[in-house]
């Protein structure tokens, strides 16, 4: 049975258009571990680069029903959707195809709403879905944007990320204006953090002034074993669920 109210899913865009912030490692352990928590949990990969797909386990290289099947029309959810070793975890992945995806819906009618609509047919079952965003602010981060409840924001402490914060929160007040008046901000994880790095901690304390409640008192540190969990197609609550990460 498929829904048009998608009212009882939380839907949330990982999201930061600065690459190595620790967005899809936090988009695929997240998931896990609500999962973990026997949550019935969607991870949608986003992101032509097939990250959060090959980082749960599956080989996205070759995948003929992915994501941009899906929002091209192509399939239905039900044809798109792949379970993963981990229970009440499932999976739309993607692949490099996903690369043509921004050309292709430039001339479409509502080309924002295109995973909204998607969505909108997606399996009542699901309590949590996490849209795992790629590296920028073209239409397909647009897309998720206008399509999730509320968006989560992963910031490495380092400067750089910290710099490109301005131009992704107006492009969120954009979304809210035009497409999604609805979405709200989840909260801002903070991650890579090293203690013994002055930087790391300015980068904490400027973050919290400026987002005040919204800075998760949870921080990720630098981890060796958490950064090699993709490596081997793995969560790090499967491949090291004691490590500090």
């Amino acid at each position: 049975m498929f829904i048009r109210d998608i009212g009882r899913m939380k839907i949330i865009a990982i999201v930061n258009q600065k690459g190595g912030v620790g967005k899809t490692t936090t988009a695929v352990n997240l998931a896990t571990s609500l999962a973990h928590l026997m949550k019935n949990v969607l991870l949608i990969d986003f992101d032509p680069q097939g990250n959060a797909t090959s980082g749960i386990g599956i080989e996205k290289n070759g995948l003929e029903k992915t994501v941009y099947q899906l929002i091209l029309d192509e399939i239905s959810p039900r044809e798109a959707i792949v379970s993963t070793e981990i229970d009440w975890l499932d999976l739309i992945p993607a692949n490099l195809n996903l690369i043509g995806a921004e050309i292709e819906l430039v001339n479409l009618l509502a080309r924002e709403y295109k995973l909204k609509n998607v969505l909108e047919k997606i399996p009542s079952l699901y309590e949590y879905v996490f849209i795992d965003c790629p590296p920028s602010l073209g239409l397909l981060t647009i897309n998720a944007l206008t399509a999730a409840k509320s968006f989560l924001i992963p910031l490495s402490c380092e400067y750089y990320p910290l710099e490109g914060l301005t131009q992704l929160l107006k492009t969120v007040d954009l979304v809210r204006a035009n497409l999604n008046p609805e979405l709200i901000l989840e909260g801002v994880l903070l991650t890579m953090y090293d203690g013994r790095v002055k930087l790391s901690e300015q980068v904490k304390e400027e973050v919290k002034k400026f987002f005040q409640d919204k800075v998760y008192q949870t921080i990720i540190p630098r981890n060796v074993r958490l950064a090699e969990a993709p490596s081997f197609g793995k969560p790090v609550l499967l491949y090291d669920a004691n490590s500090k990460g």
